[in-house]
């Protein structure tokens, strides 16, 4: 049998407690500090078109239940670096282990990878709280249209739990959430750049105002008959002036087709 040299055994020796943090550190949830007097935002979305904006460095913190799916958005500029953290508080008397998630999208609702970070933990039945993480690839100025790289424009992220007992549902849970932003926001040396930030359309149409709904209509000769008979609608009052159109193109026809009796 042979002997390893000890020479090396104190060489892995040494370098094993370098080794293993940095195995770990893979995993592990990034760490965030609120920016200095930022006003807490206590409110979040339930869907993205209802999504709380938030800002880089603003702390978050909500009640919600289990089960419900939180969003927020924040705004991201070329050349930075993000780290989305959060933790979810909940009481000791549940049912089961419970495993939560937690998602980026981009403007065009891409989901975005994490490259560090807890991104979807699962929490055991005793445990109180569940810290979560995602640090997000450096926003890039440009990329193909069939790339998923960061672009600048608006990011959604969207907590939720994925894997809960039935009877824990419902449960009241405490959120905190917080946004942190690296680099200057400067557009790093790339060979391209973006046109419009990526914002999602959220208004697809314009709201009438007073002035604008006062405004005159071209289809005056319509909304004249609409008044004229005010219980029927236009496609009945064009239903009906076909229908005359008709038997008055059939009368006509047959009398011009009609042979004269001989005497």
């Amino acid at each position: 049998m042979r002997t390893i040299p000890r020479a090396l055994v104190a060489l892995l020796a040494a370098a094993s407690p370098a080794l293993l943090p940095t195995a770990a550190a893979a995993d592990a949830t990034p760490t965030a500090t609120p920016s200095p007097g930022a006003a807490t935002v206590t409110r979040a979305g339930t869907s993205f078109l209802t999504a709380t904006a938030i800002a880089a460095g603003q702390p978050v913190r909500v009640g919600a239940s289990t089960g419900d799916h939180l969003y927020w958005s924040f705004t991201a500029e070329a050349g930075q670096v993000h780290d989305i953290t959060a933790a979810v508080a909940f009481p000791r008397d549940r049912s089961g282990a419970a495993t939560w998630t937690i998602d980026v999208f981009d403007g065009l609702r891409r989901r975005q990878a994490c490259t560090a970070g807890a991104q979807t933990p699962t929490v055991e039945k005793t445990a109180a709280t569940v810290s979560l993480g995602c640090t997000l690839r450096e926003v890039r100025p440009w990329a193909e249209p069939w790339s998923a790289d960061p672009l600048p424009g608006t990011y959604f992220v969207r907590l939720s739990v994925i894997d809960v007992p039935e009877p824990d549902l419902g449960a009241p849970v405490e959120v905190e959430l917080l946004v942190s932003a690296d680099g200057d926001g400067g557009a790093p040396a790339d060979d391209g750049e973006l046109a419009a930030p990526l914002v999602p359309n959220t208004r697809a149409g314009a709201v009438l105002t007073d002035a604008s709904a006062a405004a005159p209509r071209n289809d005056a000769d319509e909304e004249g008959l609409g008044d004229l008979l005010p219980a029927l609608g236009s496609r009945w009052i064009w239903t009906t002036a076909g229908g005359v159109l008709a038997a008055v193109a059939g009368v006509v026809g047959f009398a011009l087709t009609r042979r004269p009796r001989r005497p």
